[in-house]
């Protein structure tokens, strides 16, 4: 700007002289020094964005309208996203919002500040919207639903861990730093958006007035006749019916808890005498082991059941040869994908537990498990065989476990496979050396948890001579040539052929444990102890994994005559299925226990 003396005036616009003098004072203007430049004012920075729209007019334009019609994509695309993967699909978003009319009434009728703090809780209920669609589709992806609130956040840290021991720990800080700014940067975007469309609402009142009329008038009558389109309603109000979905969710969950607690305490056997449980297994060695995601779909899909089934087939033929028989059925399993403790502990304790607040509950507590059955008769050594732990493990009480095996307690300096400790090979062959295979005073209750069926399902473990195995560093050869996690992981079709690969390696380790060590008084339980993830198992995939009894005693096999089951370790499709917790109390009756009642 020009400069003046404290007594000058400048040259009024208009004047003779004006336009010449000011010219001439822009040419005598000195350059400003660099040093002395300051921070534009926000209101002069306004005032020069105003100066750009008046000397570019068009481009302000394009930009208006470009920054108008992205906020109201995204603002229809968040009320409108489904919250599974495959529902993602181009015609879901051709519907008409009720929270997207209803919404632009509001911001019509409101004054300036209202209307600013209305949009901005407008926004952050999109983000909220958003972030648990979000989180529903990757339960569903990997647990088979949708993601509750009030159960559901303990299970965040394992997510982290199981991303750790898989893919590496840079991965999961990543994961878990990216997944947080993931949530603040759609928090900003559509606040942002919601402001926008507030802004262009208010300046264009009677225009906005008339289009909010015509929606509300075509969703109302769209509603009211019923009309669809590409098989879903026009009339949507897809983002107000997902929260209060997640709503009533999180209220019934906790409703049930108070219900769970009561049934918890109540148990058919909790005042069962010593002697009167399970006399008719007294002097055999009873294992009880879970092969991790082991599920229905690796013996019926078309991709994993043809080789799966041949190993179950001549699994079942080298037994018999050995003089074992086997009886097969199904267990509907209290989880799916993942969370396999809650499969573990609902076969075990009668009770159907789903989340992470039952198993918190019932472990806290005394109810009777199969497991603590055999060690309160007082006749049987309990040990526990847990590769898969790796941290203390107070459970160990609660299943009635004299003592317990984790990962740093068999011995192995091999390498790991992806999230699974040790082979399972390896595992089953160290349980024989450290337990099973010691002369002992009393029959052995054994709980084993095997863990190399776990996604995802690479590099993968095979088998070597049970003799050759050592301290497990035969596998590093193995486990370097193995696929890596992240290359199978990302491919579905991979993923279940590894998957398929895994089950049949830990079947066939299992089997041919039993094969070389097992003896006349040796009684196997096997069980899956959920299914695989959705994306491996199908989308419509049952919650079914196959359960076997193997012994060479037909005294053992006699006892469950009455089941039905299927002949063999490979259930047929009709044999009979019931609810994982319906396991307990069946074994318990099946050999000889009396029922004696407790709590209630």
């Amino acid at each position: 700007m020009p400069v003046f003396t404290r007594f000058s005036r400048p040259p009024q616009p208009g004047t003779p002289g004006a336009e010449a003098e000011t010219e001439r004072d822009a040419r005598e203007e000195p350059e400003p020094v660099p040093a002395e430049v300051e921070t534009p004012a926000p209101r002069s920075r306004l005032a020069h964005l105003r100066t750009w729209r008046t000397r570019h007019p068009r481009a302000a334009r394009s930009v208006h309208l470009t920054t108008t019609v992205l906020a109201a994509v995204l603002v229809l695309g968040a009320l409108l996203l489904p919250n599974t993967l495959p529902a993602v699909e181009p015609d879901r978003f051709a519907r008409i919002p009720a929270e997207a009319v209803i919404g632009a009434v509001v911001m019509l009728v409101l004054p300036r500040r209202p209307r600013l703090v209305a949009a901005v809780l407008y926004g952050l209920g999109l983000t909220a919207l958003t972030t648990v669609n979000l989180l529903d589709m990757g339960f569903n992806e990997y647990l088979g639903r949708g993601f509750n609130a009030a159960l559901d956040w303990d299970l965040l840290p394992d997510a982290q861990a199981y991303v750790e021991d898989t893919l590496g720990g840079g991965v999961a800080t990543a994961a878990a730093v990216g997944a947080v700014v993931l949530v603040l940067l759609v928090a900003a975007v559509m606040v942002a958006a919601t402001i926008r469309l507030a802004d262009v609402l208010s300046r264009h009142r009677v225009r906005a007035t008339k289009g909010a009329l015509l929606a509300g008038t075509v969703w109302v009558t769209c509603a009211a006749l019923g009309l669809t389109l590409f098989g879903g309603p026009i009339a949507s109000e897809r983002g107000a019916g997902a929260l209060r979905v997640h709503a009533q969710r999180t209220a019934q969950s906790l409703r049930d808890e108070a219900a769970f607690a009561r049934e918890a305490k109540a148990d058919t056997f909790g005042n069962t005498p010593p002697e009167q449980l399970l006399p008719d297994l007294r002097g055999k060695d009873v294992i009880f082991t879970f092969i991790e995601s082991y599920g229905r779909s690796a013996i019926e899909d078309p991709i994993m059941a043809p080789g799966v089934g041949r190993t179950l087939d001549t699994s079942t033929e080298a037994l018999a040869k050995a003089g074992f028989q086997a009886r097969s059925g199904w267990l509907t399993s209290a989880t799916y994908g993942g969370s396999s403790w809650l499969g573990h502990s609902t076969t075990m304790s009668g009770l159907w537990i789903d989340n992470q607040r039952r198993y918190r509950t019932v472990t806290a507590g005394d109810h009777l498990t199969l497991t603590k059955a055999f060690q309160k008769t007082g006749a049987w050594d309990t040990v526990g065989v847990m590769p898969g732990v790796q941290k203390g493990w107070p459970e160990e009480k609660w299943y009635g476990l004299d003592k317990l095996y984790d990962a740093f307690d068999l011995g192995y300096r091999g390498p790991k496979f992806s999230w699974s400790t040790m082979p399972d090979q390896y595992a089953l062959e160290e349980f024989q050396r450290r337990v099973h295979g010691k002369k002992r005073d009393k029959p052995l209750m054994s709980f084993v948890i095997l863990t190399s069926s776990h996604q995802p399902w690479a590099p993968l473990p095979k088998m070597v001579g049970w003799d050759e195995l050592g301290d497990g560093s035969v596998f590093d050869a193995i486990q370097k040539a193995g696929n890596k996690a992240s290359d199978v992981i990302t491919d579905t079709t991979r993923s279940r052929q590894e998957y398929g690969k895994s089950i049949q390696y830990s079947v066939t380790s299992l089997t041919q444990w039993l094969e070389r060590y097992g003896t006349d008084d040796t009684v196997l339980v096997f069980l899956g102890d959920h299914q695989p993830m959705a994306r491996v198992s199908g989308n419509r995939a049952s919650r079914d994994v196959p359960v076997s009894i193997v012994a060479k005693d037909p005294k053992v096999l006699d006892k469950v005559a009455d089941w039905n089951w299927t002949e063999g370790l490979k259930p047929d499709r009709d044999a009979p299925v019931w609810k994982m917790s319906a396991f307990r109390d069946r074994f318990l009756k099946a050999y000889g226990s009396t029922p004696h009642a407790s709590g209630g």
